[in-house]
């Protein structure tokens, strides 16, 4: 089972193959994704320090252009699918952002 390191707080297991932004949320994590996880808004963005956080899909990589994002580090949570360790950075949460989460992500 892969583990989540999320710098500044505990590390939160993932079943292989569950989305990245599944993962977060149901390891208590305050992650935002205000489009339910459709790779449309990018509130879900999480810089990945290191582990291999695979391919990125189409989606992404559109929503991620359609947004500026050109850190090739920075990926969707919606569209990341966990199949290793991960060691990552929150960029936006529903503390440090006061908006709520969103709807929840399909798997």
């Amino acid at each position: 089972m892969p583990t989540i390191q999320i710098e500044g707080r505990e590390a939160v297991q993932a079943e292989e193959g569950t989305k990245l932004v599944l993962a977060l949320e149901d390891g208590g994590v305050d992650i935002l994704h205000r489009c339910g996880g459709n790779a449309r808004c990018t509130t879900c963005a999480v810089e990945v320090v290191s582990g291999n956080a695979g391919e990125m899909s189409e989606a992404e990589a559109t929503a991620r252009s359609s947004k500026g994002v050109e850190d090739p580090s920075i990926r969707l949570s919606c569209q990341l699918h966990v199949h290793d360790d991960l060691t990552i950075k929150l960029i936006k949460t529903t503390a440090s952002t006061g908006l709520d989460a969103g709807p929840r992500p399909q798997n």
